[in-house]
């Protein structure tokens, strides 16, 4: 007889869609046999939060109390596409929802928002802070929520706990989690696992920095392993996801999103401070037809309204062959500019199979420094592609970076220029302020300095050549960037807290209005 798990995907991130992770461990789950349950902690927990907060009447003030007498109101709004249809009132809801999700925060001395965890007095990134955090799972403000939740998880005497850490909003959560579990089941098994647990591996060179709380930290891609662990030898095939499990859920947006990754790693493995080159992710992608088949059936059981494509980029073989065969919905993803999306009648395909919008990694507009990072592009093709995408009538949400080594402010100033210049082809902005990875290969040519003060700490903080260090950049982007009138109205429509997650939907809002 096969073991049986539960897997749970623990607090704080957006709560628009189901966790990918833990779907493609159901799909190997599910053909072998074996016996799984899953807890979406996040959405749930948020949920439980919200209504304990809107119903405990202790508004502080007028803005809180309009918050929580209108909650149940905004999140079905939320979750309706009529919303899609109106930016004000989309962000009044969103901003009254996190006004009560910050307000229960609060109590309990923590920075909480729909898309993020801080506390002040224990870090993410510190492994006596995570350790504190376990010991101590009754300071976590979802703690009447995942004590009821996990005890009731824990009272079909699962074989396995299996946690899914993929991001630092998750980290000081998943350690209460844990916490409680071996407090109250002292012998209960706990399985780490997700691309956080799998990165700390990576950095300390162990799979055992939660001795005594952890009974294994999986790193990596986790079926085959998890399967061994479980008592069963790996030997048939599976799907990409199995999402059966998480469709009943009410997540935040108007319909159900389906995650898909049809590769591990990047195709392009060429960009300098990369971290899957610095950690050496080898690039695995599925059969690309198989995956547009199988995101066929896929929505066909989920009634998906929109899939996301989560590769790092998305290949020139998978576009191909979502343009020959189209998954039947909207779907949108992060790509690498290529001569592929600067060809018009590709474009116009890639539009008639379902594509509503791209995420598009330029970076800058000064090609010395798309040269010196290897981007494999220049301003030119960024251009060609935008323009080729707008023509199609294919949003693009563009993702720029500030403050690389070898960027200066003139080279950022190229940037403005180019997005200004293109404004009319840039529907999102996402501008992002460089962080160094620890790991890269690169770092070793720059003085480098600690970035958080925390032995898990992924970044590391530099010295920048040119003297164009992060409060230089923040203030050029605050002051400059963000200011220009041909940028401003493109950064006012960032969804908040939702950001890219929602994007896709006031795209589809806007088509149908133009349409009808």
């Amino acid at each position: 007889m096969t073991a049986k798990i539960v897997l749970i995907h623990p607090p704080v991130v957006k709560p628009s869609e189901p966790p990918a992770g833990i779907a493609c461990l159901c799909a190997c789950l599910a053909v072998h046999g074996v016996a799984h349950e899953v807890i979406d902690a996040n959405l749930e927990g948020l949920r439980d939060l919200l209504g304990r907060t809107a119903r405990s009447g202790a508004a502080a003030d007028r803005w809180t109390a309009r918050a929580c007498k209108n909650l149940e109101d905004n999140l079905a709004a939320l979750s309706g596409p009529a919303l899609y249809g109106h930016r004000d009132r989309y962000s009044r809801a969103v901003l009254d929802i996190n006004r009560v999700l910050t307000q229960a925060g609060r109590r309990r001395g923590v920075r909480l928002s729909l898309s993020d965890y801080a506390d002040d007095e224990r870090s993410p990134v510190k492994t006596d802070d995570l350790i504190a955090a376990a010991l101590h799972p009754e300071d976590n403000p979802f703690y009447p929520y995942f004590a009821a939740r996990l005890t009731q998880a824990l009272n079909d005497s699962p074989d396995y706990l299996g946690f899914s850490l993929n991001y630092l909003s998750q980290a000081l959560c998943t350690m209460a989690m844990i916490g409680f579990v071996k407090k109250s089941h002292p012998r209960q098994k706990i399985l780490l696992g997700g691309s956080l647990a799998t990165s700390w591996a990576h950095i300390t060179g162990r799979t055992d920095y939660f001795s005594g709380w952890v009974d294994e930290i999986v790193a990596g891609a986790g079926e085959e392993r998890l399967l061994r662990l479980l008592g069963v030898k790996p030997e048939r095939p599976y799907g990409f996801a199995d999402y059966r499990l998480f469709a009943v859920n009410r997540y935040l947006s108007p319909s159900f999103v389906l995650p898909c990754s049809a590769a591990r790693g990047c195709w392009w493995r060429k960009c300098a401070f990369c971290p899957e080159t610095a950690e050496a992710n080898p690039y695995e992608p599925r059969p690309v037809y198989r995956v547009a088949e199988e995101l066929s059936e896929q929505a066909a059981l989920t009634d998906a309204g929109l899939i996301h494509l989560l590769d790092s980029s998305v290949s020139p073989a998978l576009f191909s062959a979502l343009a020959a065969k189209p998954p039947g919905v909207p779907w949108y993803g992060f790509a690498r500019v290529t001569p592929q999306l600067a060809d018009d009648d590709f474009c116009r395909a890639l539009k008639a199979a379902g594509c509503v919008m791209l995420k598009l990694g330029i970076e800058s507009g000064d090609p010395q420094v798309l040269e010196a990072l290897h981007k494999g592009v220049d301003p030119a093709m960024a251009s060609a592609a935008l323009q080729s995408l707008h023509r199609a009538g294919i949003a693009t949400y563009c993702y720029f970076l500030f403050g690389t080594p070898p960027e200066t402010q003139a080279g950022a100033e190229k940037t403005l220029d180019f997005v200004a210049r293109h404004a009319d082809c840039i529907d999102y902005l996402n501008l992002a302020v460089f962080n160094l990875p620890a790991a890269s290969p690169e770092a070793r040519s720059l003085a480098v300095r600690d970035f958080y003060a925390g032995d898990l700490s992924l970044y590391k903080d530099f010295v920048h050549p040119a003297g164009w260090d992060r409060s230089r950049v923040r203030l050029f982007l605050a002051k400059t960037f963000k200011k220009n009138s041909a940028v401003a109205p493109i950064v006012a429509r960032t969804p908040e807290f939702f950001t890219s997650n929602h994007a896709p939907f006031f795209v589809l809002r806007q088509s149908k209005d133009h349409s009808a």
